[in-house]
């Protein structure tokens, strides 16, 4: 593989294609999460939530199935899971949770098809990580189908516009995924 900067550069300039939903998205998190289970080592992993657009019903996504995995601990993730997930062939990225390339960070991975197509991510973080608060979104879009559609246009939008550049199109969503998330916290009472 080349070399870090390389594979951020490739990663993020990867082309964006929004889809219709397609029920076959849940069974992939499914098939996703026993594999997961198969091979990683269940000490460390805590709990397996599908979230992202894909997890959402009737909602038009990039069809790649994200997955949020509590982990024990990052440090031991690094030393006892990465090396399995890279094996299989994983991309594996050290990612800031935020924009910024600062703390906090978490362990991100690509997996891919036969094709080199993205088709699933994979979010690890401890218990304590803001990433928890997108299963609150997903629950919100669920419940009001009304606002999935209102993230759907913006979606949209989005990848006309930014088709290559997966930065601008991610920043392009965060006003409305944290106004959403407020609003489903007081929603859910949390």
């Amino acid at each position: 593989m080349s070399n870090l900067e390389e594979r951020i550069k490739k990663a993020i300039s990867e082309h964006i294609e929004i889809v219709p939903f397609n029920d076959k998205w849940i069974s992939m998190f499914n098939e996703e999460k026993k594999f997961l289970i198969k091979y990683l080592p269940l000490d460390l992993i805590k709990r397996i939530e599908h979230f992202g657009s894909t997890a959402i019903p009737n909602l038009s996504a990039k069809p790649i199935i994200d997955i949020l995995i509590e982990v024990a601990s990052l440090k031991e993730t690094k030393v006892h899971i990465v090396p399995i997930l890279k094996e299989k062939g994983y991309e594996y990225f050290w990612r800031p949770l935020f924009d910024e390339d600062k703390p906090p960070y978490y362990a991100w991975f690509i997996k891919r098809n036969d094709k080199g197509i993205r088709t699933h991510h994979l979010h690890m973080v401890e218990k304590t990580s803001e990433l928890w608060d997108r299963l609150l979104f997903r629950d919100y879009l669920i419940k009001f189908p009304e606002i999935a559609h209102e993230y759907e246009i913006l979606k949209l939008k989005l990848a006309k516009n930014y088709s290559n550049n997966r930065i601008v199109y991610t920043k392009g969503k965060t006003k409305f995924i944290v106004k959403y998330t407020n609003i489903a916290k007081k929603y859910f009472k949390l």
